[in-house]
């Protein structure tokens, strides 16, 4: 069974790695044991799986066994009544193990950069784009992630127009992802006498960070401006020039972060930023290589894709990618989007699996 064999292979290569951990050889060597164990990490998940799917498949040779010999009848009974669970634990196990099989996204355990800017709706857009970042923030508290603020370009009214921001933790992009895109919401303005429901819009991107080792930037090739914060008045607004703005000459893209009042902690967020950018058009140049003649519609991560409408008169969300609504979106706006994730993955793995069949 091609399954079998493939499954026998990654636990070879598993027992091999743990050889290779308590070897006394490689006790010196840091990068080499953090690569090995990353790697051990990685194949657990399936090697458990497939020792508890052989010792299924022993389990059913055996009662088949004592079906076939006939030599007692109760027993006999007994042994295909079991036959019938063991079957249906070897399809449930089955399933998992193709599931774990399917290629990871070498990203998903990286932190993100998000971005979340107003877009079409005036002073509206900016309102949800700050109710967005709210839900993101309240989310990553439910999480226990850490959010860090880059840079913020508020209304001055609870709104804004642009926030960029750091999210740490376990696993975090592999939970976000698939929240790049544009994001619709539709409900009456406190502005509206007349009641009448607007529809406005903010586009949200989520960017893997990217290590030092993954990008490397020319200094040549960066333009470095010094100013002043802005800020709401008063004593918020520094006196001295902090603020920091990065242009990458080679493809024009302009970062900045004014939020820390140290000109170095500035210049090392806004660098954070631009190599997340930057590694983030190099993975859609490959991935538009790869995938030329398949778009997913969960994958895509463009900007332009409408992907979700928030509307408040019916307290529903709907992700216009997988067909899903949901009426909870006062709970959604609380941070509570679990459930939305959750279906998106599930959805994107459904398509994976079909995919892999189809090769």
């Amino acid at each position: 069974m091609e399954l079998l064999e493939r499954l026998r292979k990654i636990k070879d290569k598993f027992e091999r790695i743990n050889q290779q951990l308590s070897d006394p050889a490689y006790l010196n060597d840091r990068d080499k044991i953090v690569s090995l164990s990353r790697e051990r990490s990685e194949l657990e998940g399936i090697v458990r799986a497939y020792e508890k799917y052989e010792h299924v498949l022993n389990n059913i040779e055996g009662n088949k066994e004592i079906i076939e010999a006939g030599l007692d009848k109760e027993l006999s009974s007994l042994a295909e009544s079991e036959l019938a669970e063991l079957e249906g634990k070897k399809i449930l196990l089955e399933e998992e193990i193709k599931i774990l099989l399917l290629p990871k996204d070498p990203n998903d355990n990286k932190d993100v950069i998000m971005e979340i800017r107003a877009g079409t709706g005036g002073e509206e857009a900016a309102l949800f784009a700050g109710d967005l970042f709210r839900m993101y923030n309240r989310y990553a508290e439910k999480k226990g992630w850490r959010v860090e603020l880059i840079d913020i370009n508020d209304t001055g009214r609870g709104g804004i127009k642009e926030a960029v921001f750091s999210i740490n933790g376990e696993n975090v992009f592999s939970e976000l992802k698939f929240e790049s895109g544009v994001h619709r919401v539709q409900r009456v303005p406190e502005t509206e006498a007349n009641g009448r429901v607007h529809t406005s819009a903010a586009s949200v991107a989520v960017l893997p960070e990217a290590e030092d080792v993954q990008i490397e930037i020319n200094p040549n090739d960066l333009r470095i401006d010094i100013f002043r914060s802005g800020g709401a008045g008063g004593q918020n607004v520094n006196k001295v020039e902090t603020a920091v703005r990065i242009t990458h000459i080679p493809t024009g893209i302009v970062v900045q972060c004014q939020d820390e009042r140290s000109q170095l902690k500035n210049r090392q967020k806004a660098m954070k930023v631009l190599r997340a950018r930057l590694f983030d058009a190099k993975q859609k140049e490959q991935d538009a290589e790869i995938s030329a003649q398949r778009k997913s519609m969960v994958r895509s991560g463009d900007r332009s894709d409408k992907i979700r409408t928030y509307n408040y008169p019916q307290n529903r969300v709907t992700d216009h990618r997988i067909g899903l609504t949901l009426y909870n979106l006062s709970n959604i706006m609380e941070g509570d989007i679990s459930e939305l994730i959750e279906q998106i993955k599930i959805a994107d793995r459904t398509e994976k699996l079909q995919a892999s069949a189809e090769i």
